[in-house]
Protein backbone atom coordinates (compact mmCIF):
# COMPACT_ATOMS: atom_id res chain seq x y z
CA UNK A 1 0.00 0.00 0.00
CA UNK A 2 1.38 3.62 -1.11
CA UNK A 3 1.24 6.17 1.83
CA UNK A 4 1.80 10.07 1.74
CA UNK A 5 2.37 12.66 3.74
CA UNK A 6 0.96 16.26 3.14
CA UNK A 7 4.27 17.91 4.45
CA UNK A 8 4.38 19.64 7.45
CA UNK A 9 0.58 19.08 7.97
CA UNK A 10 1.55 15.16 9.18
CA UNK A 11 -1.31 14.33 7.49
CA UNK A 12 -1.15 10.85 6.05
CA UNK A 13 -3.08 8.66 4.12
CA UNK A 14 -2.97 6.43 0.99
CA UNK A 15 -2.44 7.43 -1.95
CA UNK A 16 -5.89 7.30 -3.02
CA UNK A 17 -7.89 10.76 -2.16
CA UNK A 18 -11.91 11.33 -2.90
CA UNK A 19 -12.64 14.46 -4.92
CA UNK A 20 -15.84 14.75 -4.05
CA UNK A 21 -17.18 17.37 -7.02
CA UNK A 22 -18.89 14.98 -9.00
CA UNK A 23 -21.30 13.58 -6.59
CA UNK A 24 -23.19 16.83 -7.09
CA UNK A 25 -24.45 15.24 -10.31
CA UNK A 26 -25.82 12.17 -8.24
CA UNK A 27 -28.58 11.70 -5.72
CA UNK A 28 -27.96 11.63 -2.21
CA UNK A 29 -28.77 7.86 -1.89
CA UNK A 30 -26.29 7.13 -4.63
CA UNK A 31 -23.28 9.31 -2.69
CA UNK A 32 -23.60 7.99 0.24
CA UNK A 33 -23.21 4.79 -0.64
CA UNK A 34 -20.31 5.68 -2.84
CA UNK A 35 -18.98 7.54 -0.05
CA UNK A 36 -19.56 4.95 2.48
CA UNK A 37 -18.09 1.72 0.65
CA UNK A 38 -14.97 4.56 -0.13
CA UNK A 39 -14.73 4.85 3.29
CA UNK A 40 -15.19 1.45 4.53
CA UNK A 41 -12.71 0.26 1.94
CA UNK A 42 -9.73 2.20 3.16
CA UNK A 43 -10.42 6.07 1.54
CA UNK A 44 -9.65 7.97 4.44
CA UNK A 45 -9.12 12.01 2.65
CA UNK A 46 -12.33 13.68 0.91
CA UNK A 47 -11.81 16.73 -0.66
CA UNK A 48 -14.84 18.88 -1.30
CA UNK A 49 -15.80 22.90 -1.58
CA UNK A 50 -18.69 25.31 -0.81
CA UNK A 51 -18.54 25.83 -4.54
CA UNK A 52 -19.34 22.23 -4.96
CA UNK A 53 -23.27 22.66 -4.48
CA UNK A 54 -24.52 19.95 -2.33
CA UNK A 55 -20.78 17.97 -2.08
CA UNK A 56 -20.71 19.00 1.56
CA UNK A 57 -23.73 18.16 2.92
CA UNK A 58 -23.75 14.57 1.00
CA UNK A 59 -20.36 14.35 2.55
CA UNK A 60 -21.80 15.03 5.89
CA UNK A 61 -25.35 12.93 5.66
CA UNK A 62 -22.64 10.09 4.97
CA UNK A 63 -19.64 10.07 6.99
CA UNK A 64 -20.53 12.30 9.90
CA UNK A 65 -20.33 9.05 12.22
CA UNK A 66 -17.18 8.56 11.77
CA UNK A 67 -15.69 12.03 11.57
CA UNK A 68 -12.75 11.42 13.48
CA UNK A 69 -11.38 8.62 11.69
CA UNK A 70 -11.21 10.59 8.33
CA UNK A 71 -9.80 13.93 7.19
CA UNK A 72 -12.15 16.67 5.44
CA UNK A 73 -11.06 19.68 2.92
CA UNK A 74 -12.65 22.01 1.37
CA UNK A 75 -12.47 25.21 0.26
CA UNK A 76 -13.66 28.85 0.00
CA UNK A 77 -14.07 31.20 -3.17
CA UNK A 78 -14.53 33.99 -0.46
CA UNK A 79 -12.61 37.43 -1.62
CA UNK A 80 -13.42 39.43 1.40
CA UNK A 81 -13.45 38.20 5.28
CA UNK A 82 -16.92 38.46 6.05
CA UNK A 83 -17.91 36.70 3.26
CA UNK A 84 -15.03 34.18 4.24
CA UNK A 85 -16.35 33.77 8.04
CA UNK A 86 -19.87 32.95 6.46
CA UNK A 87 -18.42 30.09 3.94
CA UNK A 88 -16.92 28.17 6.61
CA UNK A 89 -19.58 28.27 8.81
CA UNK A 90 -21.57 27.36 6.57
CA UNK A 91 -19.35 24.57 5.60
CA UNK A 92 -19.19 23.18 8.84
CA UNK A 93 -22.85 23.08 9.23
CA UNK A 94 -23.42 21.22 6.02
CA UNK A 95 -20.21 18.66 6.72
CA UNK A 96 -21.55 18.12 10.46
CA UNK A 97 -18.79 18.74 12.24
CA UNK A 98 -16.66 21.33 14.49
CA UNK A 99 -13.69 21.68 12.30
CA UNK A 100 -11.54 21.00 8.85
CA UNK A 101 -8.54 19.19 8.49
CA UNK A 102 -7.53 21.27 5.69
CA UNK A 103 -9.37 24.77 4.39
CA UNK A 104 -8.75 26.06 1.51
CA UNK A 105 -8.66 29.08 -0.85
CA UNK A 106 -10.03 27.83 -4.40
CA UNK A 107 -8.56 29.16 -7.00
CA UNK A 108 -7.98 32.79 -6.09
CA UNK A 109 -6.52 35.07 -9.02
CA UNK A 110 -3.82 36.27 -6.37
CA UNK A 111 -1.82 34.64 -3.77
CA UNK A 112 -3.64 36.03 -0.07
CA UNK A 113 -0.76 37.20 2.21
CA UNK A 114 -1.40 38.90 5.43
CA UNK A 115 -1.57 42.86 5.14
CA UNK A 116 -2.53 42.76 0.92
CA UNK A 117 -5.96 44.63 2.16
CA UNK A 118 -8.18 41.34 1.66
CA UNK A 119 -8.37 40.45 5.30
CA UNK A 120 -8.23 36.78 4.23
CA UNK A 121 -5.11 35.66 5.35
CA UNK A 122 -6.12 36.94 8.85
CA UNK A 123 -9.46 34.98 8.60
CA UNK A 124 -7.69 32.14 7.71
CA UNK A 125 -5.21 32.40 10.82
CA UNK A 126 -7.75 33.55 13.03
CA UNK A 127 -9.94 30.54 12.07
CA UNK A 128 -7.37 28.31 12.52
CA UNK A 129 -6.43 30.00 16.28
CA UNK A 130 -9.90 29.18 17.24
CA UNK A 131 -10.01 25.47 16.14
CA UNK A 132 -12.50 25.84 12.94
CA UNK A 133 -9.54 24.51 10.28
CA UNK A 134 -6.37 22.57 11.37
CA UNK A 135 -4.36 23.39 8.08
CA UNK A 136 -4.24 26.07 5.54
CA UNK A 137 -4.02 25.42 1.96
CA UNK A 138 -4.21 26.99 -1.39
CA UNK A 139 -5.46 25.46 -5.13
CA UNK A 140 -4.91 26.86 -8.39
CA UNK A 141 -4.54 26.93 -11.77
CA UNK A 142 -2.07 29.56 -12.52
CA UNK A 143 1.26 28.71 -11.97
CA UNK A 144 2.68 32.55 -11.04
CA UNK A 145 -0.07 32.06 -8.37
CA UNK A 146 0.85 28.76 -7.21
CA UNK A 147 5.11 29.45 -7.40
CA UNK A 148 4.16 32.63 -4.92
CA UNK A 149 2.21 30.25 -2.71
CA UNK A 150 4.99 28.01 -2.01
CA UNK A 151 7.76 30.40 -1.83
CA UNK A 152 5.68 32.77 0.36
CA UNK A 153 5.75 30.21 3.32
CA UNK A 154 2.28 30.74 4.58
CA UNK A 155 0.69 27.41 2.99
CA UNK A 156 0.80 23.98 3.83
CA UNK A 157 -0.95 22.48 1.21
CA UNK A 158 -0.66 23.60 -2.31
CA UNK A 159 -3.77 21.61 -4.73
CA UNK A 160 -2.96 21.83 -8.74
CA UNK A 161 -3.36 20.17 -11.42
CA UNK A 162 -1.21 17.44 -12.09
CA UNK A 163 -0.99 14.48 -14.20
CA UNK A 164 1.06 12.98 -16.56
CA UNK A 165 -0.01 14.81 -19.24
CA UNK A 166 1.94 18.32 -17.17
CA UNK A 167 4.87 19.83 -17.89
CA UNK A 168 8.18 20.58 -16.78
CA UNK A 169 6.46 23.71 -15.24
CA UNK A 170 3.78 21.58 -13.27
CA UNK A 171 6.76 19.26 -12.39
CA UNK A 172 8.83 22.11 -10.54
CA UNK A 173 6.17 23.03 -8.83
CA UNK A 174 5.95 19.63 -7.35
CA UNK A 175 9.58 19.53 -6.46
CA UNK A 176 9.30 23.20 -5.08
CA UNK A 177 6.86 21.83 -2.71
CA UNK A 178 8.62 18.56 -1.32
CA UNK A 179 11.66 21.87 -0.33
CA UNK A 180 9.22 23.51 1.04
CA UNK A 181 7.79 20.79 3.06
CA UNK A 182 4.58 21.66 1.95
CA UNK A 183 1.80 18.93 0.87
CA UNK A 184 1.20 18.62 -2.82
CA UNK A 185 -2.59 17.66 -3.86
CA UNK A 186 -3.14 16.92 -7.58
CA UNK A 187 -6.32 17.51 -8.91
CA UNK A 188 -7.72 16.57 -12.81
CA UNK A 189 -5.22 13.43 -12.38
CA UNK A 190 -6.62 12.21 -15.58
CA UNK A 191 -6.98 15.42 -17.11
CA UNK A 192 -10.60 16.03 -17.11
CA UNK A 193 -11.43 12.57 -18.31
CA UNK A 194 -9.09 12.70 -21.18
CA UNK A 195 -6.75 10.31 -19.50
CA UNK A 196 -8.82 7.33 -19.95
CA UNK A 197 -6.14 4.42 -18.49
CA UNK A 198 -6.54 5.08 -14.47
CA UNK A 199 -3.75 2.35 -13.74
CA UNK A 200 -1.37 4.11 -16.13
CA UNK A 201 -2.53 7.81 -14.03
CA UNK A 202 -2.13 5.67 -10.41
CA UNK A 203 1.70 4.44 -11.57
CA UNK A 204 2.80 8.11 -12.63
CA UNK A 205 1.92 9.63 -9.71
CA UNK A 206 3.09 7.29 -7.02
CA UNK A 207 6.94 8.09 -8.34
CA UNK A 208 6.35 11.15 -6.50
CA UNK A 209 6.21 10.58 -2.55
CA UNK A 210 4.83 14.18 -1.46
CA UNK A 211 1.97 14.10 -3.84
CA UNK A 212 -1.65 12.49 -2.86
CA UNK A 213 -4.33 12.44 -6.09
CA UNK A 214 -7.85 13.27 -5.47
CA UNK A 215 -9.77 10.96 -7.63
CA UNK A 216 -12.81 12.60 -9.08
CA UNK A 217 -15.58 9.45 -8.20
CA UNK A 218 -19.46 9.51 -9.56
CA UNK A 219 -19.78 6.18 -10.42
CA UNK A 220 -18.52 3.04 -8.21
CA UNK A 221 -17.02 1.43 -11.07
CA UNK A 222 -14.57 4.14 -11.14
CA UNK A 223 -14.09 3.84 -7.51
CA UNK A 224 -13.90 -0.03 -7.75
CA UNK A 225 -10.71 0.57 -9.86
CA UNK A 226 -8.74 2.84 -7.80
CA UNK A 227 -9.91 0.74 -4.42
CA UNK A 228 -8.59 -1.90 -5.86
CA UNK A 229 -4.84 0.18 -6.51
CA UNK A 230 -4.85 1.05 -2.96
CA UNK A 231 -3.54 -2.76 -2.14
CA UNK A 232 -2.01 -4.28 -5.25
CA UNK A 233 -1.15 -0.40 -6.83
CA UNK A 234 -0.02 -0.68 -10.13
CA UNK A 235 3.48 -0.04 -11.17
CA UNK A 236 5.35 1.66 -14.40
CA UNK A 237 5.85 -1.51 -16.14
CA UNK A 238 6.59 -1.05 -20.23
CA UNK A 239 2.82 -1.45 -21.31
CA UNK A 240 2.04 1.50 -18.67
CA UNK A 241 4.78 3.46 -20.11
CA UNK A 242 3.73 2.24 -23.47
CA UNK A 243 0.49 4.24 -22.72
CA UNK A 244 1.82 7.38 -21.28
CA UNK A 245 3.60 7.84 -23.99
CA UNK A 246 1.03 7.39 -26.81
CA UNK A 247 -1.09 9.53 -25.06
CA UNK A 248 1.86 12.38 -24.34
CA UNK A 249 2.09 11.84 -28.44
CA UNK A 250 -1.85 12.79 -29.21
CA UNK A 251 -2.79 14.86 -26.49
CA UNK A 252 0.69 16.96 -26.01
CA UNK A 253 0.83 20.55 -26.53
CA UNK A 254 -1.64 23.08 -25.69
CA UNK A 255 -5.65 21.84 -25.10
CA UNK A 256 -8.20 22.81 -22.93
CA UNK A 257 -8.06 21.18 -18.98
CA UNK A 258 -11.92 21.28 -19.12
CA UNK A 259 -11.57 23.09 -15.75
CA UNK A 260 -14.70 25.72 -16.47
CA UNK A 261 -13.23 28.42 -15.35
CA UNK A 262 -14.21 30.13 -18.58
CA UNK A 263 -17.64 30.17 -17.93
CA UNK A 264 -20.61 31.28 -17.82
CA UNK A 265 -20.22 32.18 -21.71
CA UNK A 266 -22.73 35.02 -22.88
CA UNK A 267 -23.87 32.70 -26.31
CA UNK A 268 -24.33 29.81 -23.99
CA UNK A 269 -21.51 27.64 -25.74
CA UNK A 270 -20.20 24.84 -23.43
CA UNK A 271 -16.85 25.58 -23.73
CA UNK A 272 -15.21 23.08 -21.34
CA UNK A 273 -17.08 19.77 -23.46
CA UNK A 274 -16.46 21.78 -26.81
CA UNK A 275 -13.06 23.04 -26.82
CA UNK A 276 -11.87 19.45 -26.19
CA UNK A 277 -13.88 18.06 -28.83
CA UNK A 278 -11.66 17.05 -31.15
CA UNK A 279 -10.01 14.72 -28.49
CA UNK A 280 -12.84 13.56 -27.24
CA UNK A 281 -14.09 12.26 -29.71
CA UNK A 282 -10.75 10.44 -30.31
CA UNK A 283 -10.89 8.89 -26.97
CA UNK A 284 -14.53 7.57 -26.75
CA UNK A 285 -16.92 5.71 -28.81
CA UNK A 286 -18.07 7.74 -31.84
CA UNK A 287 -21.91 7.82 -30.60
CA UNK A 288 -21.38 9.51 -27.22
CA UNK A 289 -19.91 12.33 -29.16
CA UNK A 290 -21.98 12.44 -32.46
CA UNK A 291 -25.34 12.70 -31.25
CA UNK A 292 -28.06 15.25 -31.77
CA UNK A 293 -27.10 16.62 -28.33
CA UNK A 294 -23.47 17.15 -29.21
CA UNK A 295 -23.98 18.54 -32.54
CA UNK A 296 -26.81 21.07 -30.93
CA UNK A 297 -23.48 22.35 -28.21
CA UNK A 298 -21.19 22.15 -31.15
CA UNK A 299 -23.11 24.50 -33.66
CA UNK A 300 -23.79 26.80 -30.79
CA UNK A 301 -20.15 27.94 -31.49
CA UNK A 302 -20.75 29.18 -34.62
CA UNK A 303 -22.67 32.14 -32.24
CA UNK A 304 -19.41 33.38 -30.79
CA UNK A 305 -19.42 36.97 -30.43
CA UNK A 306 -15.45 37.05 -29.58
CA UNK A 307 -16.12 38.72 -26.54
CA UNK A 308 -12.86 36.69 -25.38
CA UNK A 309 -14.29 36.49 -21.37
CA UNK A 310 -13.11 33.18 -22.51
CA UNK A 311 -9.78 33.98 -22.95
CA UNK A 312 -9.35 36.70 -20.34
CA UNK A 313 -10.27 33.58 -17.48
CA UNK A 314 -8.48 31.16 -18.89
CA UNK A 315 -5.72 30.41 -16.21
CA UNK A 316 -3.72 28.44 -18.96
CA UNK A 317 -3.20 31.46 -21.10
CA UNK A 318 -5.14 30.18 -24.12
CA UNK A 319 -7.09 31.62 -27.19
CA UNK A 320 -10.27 30.21 -26.33
CA UNK A 321 -11.89 31.50 -29.74
CA UNK A 322 -9.75 29.85 -31.57
CA UNK A 323 -9.60 26.58 -29.87
CA UNK A 324 -13.54 26.57 -30.16
CA UNK A 325 -13.28 27.22 -34.09
CA UNK A 326 -10.76 24.86 -34.90
CA UNK A 327 -12.55 22.07 -32.96
CA UNK A 328 -15.79 23.27 -34.24
CA UNK A 329 -14.10 22.85 -38.04
CA UNK A 330 -12.67 19.13 -36.87
CA UNK A 331 -15.98 18.23 -35.53
CA UNK A 332 -17.79 18.74 -39.08
CA UNK A 333 -15.79 16.77 -41.03
CA UNK A 334 -15.85 14.02 -38.71
CA UNK A 335 -19.64 14.29 -39.45
CA UNK A 336 -19.48 14.53 -42.99
CA UNK A 337 -17.89 11.18 -43.25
Amino acid sequence: MDYVTLGKTGITVNKNGFGALPIQRITKEESARLLRKAYDKGIRFFDTARFYTDSEEKIGCALKDVRENLFIASKTMSTKAEEFWSQLHTSLKELQTDYLDLYQFHNPSFCPKPGDGTGLYEAMSEAKEKGLIRHIGITNHRLSVAREAIESGLYETLQFPFSYLSTEKELELVRLCKEHDMGFIAMKALSGGLITNSAAAYAFLAQFDNVLPIWGVQKEKELDEFLSYIDTPPFLDMDLIAVIDKDRKELGGEFCRGCGYCLPCPKGIDIPTCARMSLLIRRAPLSVYLNEEHQSKMARIKECINCNHCSSHCPYGLNTPSLLSANLTDYETFLAI
